[in-house]
């Protein structure tokens, strides 16, 4: 291998391309993902320098970032694994980053369970939850509610136009909680049957606002006048530290082919070359913090306005992206 020009190693090409078509979702599951792909990377470089092999681990840490902008624990894997590379030699530049990969994955597979603790001391036995899109920290709430012998009771939306919310009600069913799947406008009127939203996040903002599958924040603002609180389900993976010098979240616009096909289009304009027709299909939307009631993470639940307390003790003031260095 050319210690000039890093190569990314296939099976972390292949883990982005998973990450970008969404075969790998989820955003500890995204997490998770990054960091074993840092590992196998490292655990593969024939770099002969430390310069090289940090070259290419920043390469192949670029490759995973571009993939979802909006999936912040994507990017605060990768901070966690970088920086752990440490060292004076490859060997010991390797075993370093493995060793950092391992102990994100550790800590992740644990934040779940104690989040999961935290979350069902807010259900109630007999509650009936609604939820939105697919989340396995917002799961692990429910999971240890039934653990915790409560028994629970779920709405389920199918979340449109990639239908998650038929993930959560398949798995829902496997822990044994009756499940109501209803179509995504169907919302409004089954808020009155529902005890708690409860939904997950792929990125929080310092000032609080959740960004979360489109369809939250509409959810939210129902919840609100209808005196449904709203829970939002995330690990700190989840906090966007970069959002406390002013960054914006950005919201991913996903493919038109999600929403219409070719055939569908042509039914529409006739199959004119230039038909005028646009169509927009972002991921993702804001829920401003004032529709929030909790923020449920494996440090404890918080009002959304302080979560940037919480933020600035695991971040910092700032942060930056040491794949750029």
């Amino acid at each position: 291998m050319d210690d000039r020009q890093p190569d990314v190693d296939p099976d972390v090409v292949a883990t982005a391309e998973d990450i970008a078509a969404m075969r790998i979702r989820g955003a500890a599951t995204i997490a998770d993902a990054a960091a074993e792909a840092l590992a196998t990377q490292a655990e593969r470089s024939q770099a002969k320098r430390p310069a090289a092999f940090q070259r290419q681990l920043r390469v192949a840490a670029k490759t995973l970032y571009e993939t979802r902008p909006t999936a912040v624990s994507l990017p605060n894997a990768l901070r966690y694994v970088l920086r752990g590379m440490d060292g004076e030699t490859v060997a010991e530049l390797r075993d370093a980053t493995i060793a950092r990969a391992e102990e994100f994955q550790r800590e992740l597979a644990q934040a779940q369970a104690s989040l999961g603790a935290v979350g069902s001391n807010r259900l109630r036995d007999g509650d009936v939850v609604m939820t939105h899109c697919h989340s396995t920290d917002a799961l692990s709430c429910l999971e240890a509610a039934l653990e915790d012998g409560k028994e629970i009771e779920a709405i389920v939306k199918e979340t449109r136009p990639r239908k998650q919310g038929h993930i959560t009600a398949r798995r829902l069913r496997e822990l044994g909680i009756p499940v109501t799947l209803i179509v995504d406008n169907a919302a409004r009127r089954y808020l009155d049957e529902a005890d708690h939203v409860l939904v997950g996040a792929d990125s929080i903002a310092a000032d609080g606002s959740v960004i979360n599958k489109i369809g939250t924040s509409g959810l939210a603002v129902n919840a609100r006048e209808r005196g449904v609180p709203v829970m939002v389900a995330a690990q700190t993976i989840k906090l966007h530290p970069d959002t406390m010098t002013g960054h914006t979240v950005e919201i991913e616009m996903r493919a038109e082919s999600e929403v219409i096909g070719d055939e569908e289009r042509t039914d529409i304009t006739g199959g004119a070359s230039d038909d005028g027709l646009t169509v927009e299909n972002p991921g993702f939307d804001v829920t401003p913090p004032r529709y929030v009631d909790a923020i449920v993470t494996e440090r404890g639940q918080f009002p959304p306005e302080s979560i940037v307390t919480l933020m600035r003790e695991l971040f910092g003031e700032t942060t930056g992206d040491p794949w750029e260095q």
